[in-house]
Formats: C-alpha cells, structure tokens, sequence
C-alpha cells in the first residue's frame, strides 16, 4: 500500500535549508510507494496542530523546485519546541501517532538542527518502544556547526562560514580607516565546537592580518593570556 512523506523544518533558517526540502521532495517524487508529499508549517508544533501543504501540488514543477533552492530562510516557516521525555508526558506522541494515521504518513522527515534531532529521537524511540513498524521517523540534518558525526559536512556550515569570512573582512575594513587604533571582538556562535570560529580566518585570503587571533572553544580560554596576547598585538 502506498504512504504519504511529511517534511517540516525547524530551528533556526539558513541558507541551504530550502535546498535540503528541495532534494527530499525530489527523492520523494521518484519513488512510486510515497502517494503525495505533504509539508508541515512551523515544525512540530505545527504538525500538532494539523498545518499541512500539499507540496506535491505546490512544487510539482521542475522550475519551482529550483526556484525553491536558490530561496534563502524556510520556506515552511520554524519553531523552536522540544518535546518532553514521552515517558513523562506521552499526550504529545499519541496525537503525533494519530496524526500520522490520519493523513497515511508512512514517511516523517524532519529538517534541523540539534533540537530537531533530539525530536526525531525521541520521535523515533517512542515508535520503537511501542512496536509502530510502519512509520519511520527520519532527521535531515541542517547544522551550521559542521559538527554531526558520522558525516562529511554539515549541510548549513558552507554559507555560514562565508558570511562569516565576508563579515570579518567588513569589520576589518571598517577599523582600518581611522587613525586611532581600535580593539574589535567578535562572538562567533558553535556550541562545543570550533569550526566557525575557525572559518573567520576566510577573511585573511584577501590579504589582511585580520582576525589577528582566534580562539576555539575547544581549549580552555584564559582571560590572561588573551589580554597578554592583544597587548602583543
């Protein structure tokens, strides 16, 4: 019997998100078991409460399809919600349960980062626990970090890192106009990893010192040997 494919994205846009929905729409229309694929506005909270699209119809032209993965933020809009343990509080996974039933959804892909995996998982476990074989819960990853095992690159981290090698550049420029030296600090964001961070030294290849240092969060930072490394600088 054929199933339906439910797609939702979730946590914060970026520039390659819409890319990934394009491919797991593509992947979708050539496989003759998935019937329709619908799109979930809003994420999960969204998918609680029954936000569907018919993307088959919606996107069933070649040229939307492209249009789609040269569109920057989400598409299907975001939410930042995270699931509660389904052994506290199953309410939320019975009516995803009935949900998916409702609409034959043999197929539950969700695109984000590490929230949204942590739904899939939970997602996931609840069906394994409850002995449901025939819907498969599945996380697309969308991470900036570039920190998912397992896996060449995350898909955010290339557009990320540019903006932040194009932003270091701008910065540099901006201080290097005026006479009185300055000190600029840039938060770079990355949770536990550095590969981020790391990308700023983009901004070098055309030729400028800037940044002057860089500092990851995977080693200890201190506040002395900062201050002492600026004064040298």
């Amino acid at each position: 019997m054929k199933k339906n494919l439910l797609v939702a994205q979730s946590g914060g846009p970026s520039a390659a998100i819409n890319a990934t929905l394009c491919g797991v729409m593509e992947m979708g229309l050539e496989h003759p078991e998935i019937e329709k694929i619908y799109g979930v506005k809003n994420g999960i909270m969204g998918m609680l409460s029954e936000r569907f699209v018919d993307l088959t119809e919606l996107l069933a032209d070649e040229s939307a399809r492209q249009l789609l993965c040269q569109t920057p933020s989400s598409a299907l809009g975001s939410c930042h919600m995270k699931l509660s343990p389904w052994e506290e509080n199953a309410f939320e996974y019975e009516k995803a349960i009935s949900i998916f039933r409702k609409y034959n959804i043999g197929y539950f892909m969700y695109i984000g980062g590490s929230d949204s995996m942590d739904t899939v998982h939970k997602l996931s476990e609840y069906c394994r626990n409850h002995h449901i074989n025939d819907i498969k819960i599945i996380g697309v990853p969308k991470a900036i970090e570039n920190d998912l095992p397992e896996t060449d690159h995350s898909p955010g981290f290339g557009s990320a890192a540019k903006y932040i090698g194009t932003t270091l550049t701008e910065i540099a420029c901006d201080c290097n106009v005026y006479a009185l030296p300055s000190i600029t600090v840039v938060e770079i964001m990355g949770q536990d990893t550095g590969w981020l961070t790391a990308s700023s030294a983009l901004a070098r290849l055309n030729g400028d010192a800037a940044p002057d240092l860089i500092y990851l969060s995977e080693r200890p930072f201190s506040v002395e040997q900062f201050l002492f490394d600026v004064r040298e600088k």
